[in-house]
């Protein structure tokens, strides 16, 4: 059974100039997906050590089979391609995986450490660690 926090209350704003509402987002939470960084990047790790089919098994046995391979190459796929973009804004990374940016880092939550490193690129990084708008 997947834990998630017990109530996390998110603030939202109406600026009835632009007549959108904006959404403060805390940092541990992945943006544009449900859960948190923290559980994307447990299943990406899960997933780069393990087949893809015995890791969606693992990470997400309440899922029938083919629905939890998609769920986890989502994911998969959506931390490739934020990690290839903040690796060029770090000439010092010389693979985009999770475990050179955590030698890097020194760290073992990269996604969360990498939000706050890339704060000031946040809007030009995909979603879950950048905060593109759709």
């Amino acid at each position: 059974m997947r834990k998630f926090p017990e109530q996390c209350l998110i603030a939202r704003y109406y600026c009835s100039l632009a007549r959108v509402s904006i959404s403060l987002l805390p940092d541990f939470f992945a943006s544009r997906l449900p859960g948190t960084l923290d559980e994307v990047e447990n299943a990406v790790n899960v997933a780069e050590s393990n087949s893809l089919e015995e890791a969606a098994e693992i990470v997400r046995p309440d899922l029938l089979y083919p629905f939890n391979v998609r769920w986890l190459e989502r994911r998969i796929r959506l931390v490739k391609e934020g990690l290839v973009i903040i690796a060029g804004l770090f000439p010092d990374i010389l693979y985009p995986d999770l475990e050179s940016f955590r030698q890097w880092l020194g760290c073992e939550k990269v996604l969360c450490t990498l939000r706050a490193k890339a704060a000031a690129h946040l809007h030009s990084i995909p979603r879950i660690v950048g905060l593109v708008p759709p």
